[in-house]
């Protein structure tokens, strides 16, 4: 499988490490790349629609995540996620995220990250927004 280069992705956003990212091993733990995935995701879609995207009638839900980790991110370098997306469903959404650090065109880890968008109290499955739907798809590969 042949990893993405920084350039495959329309949108990079910057990431700030933090001391309590890096484990015991002296690297950013596993755990925390997810967390980087949403921040880079909803980061993305409230600078880019102009909107608290929780405050909209329906909102992306995290039904999938995963990630291939590659090689080490380490504190206190920033971390650069490159978004874009792969599949722009009917009510779902599914992105491909690469954590870069340094000056490396190739990341650090790669990662899948699918939202679904549902209504708000009772979490029915619903369209993505045309709010939402209006940023992503120029991120659509």
């Amino acid at each position: 499988m042949t990893e993405p280069t920084r350039s495959d992705f329309p949108v990079i956003r910057t990431i700030t490490t933090r001391w309590e990212d890096e484990d015991v091993y002296g690297h950013v733990n596993n755990v925390v790349y997810y967390s980087y995935f949403d921040t880079a995701v909803n980061g993305y879609l409230i600078e880019a629609t102009g909107t608290d995207t929780r405050q909209l009638d329906a909102y992306g839900v995290v039904a999938e995540t995963s990630c291939r980790f590659l090689r080490e991110l380490r504190f206190p370098l920033d971390v650069e996620a490159g978004l874009r997306v792969t599949r722009l469903g009917s009510s779902s959404v599914v992105y491909e995220i690469g954590l870069f650090q340094g000056e490396a065109e190739t990341p650090a880890a790669v990662g899948r990250f699918v939202h679904v968008y549902v209504t708000g109290a009772d979490r029915t499955v619903t369209p993505v927004p045309d709010l939402i739907r209006a940023v992503l798809e120029p991120l659509a590969v």
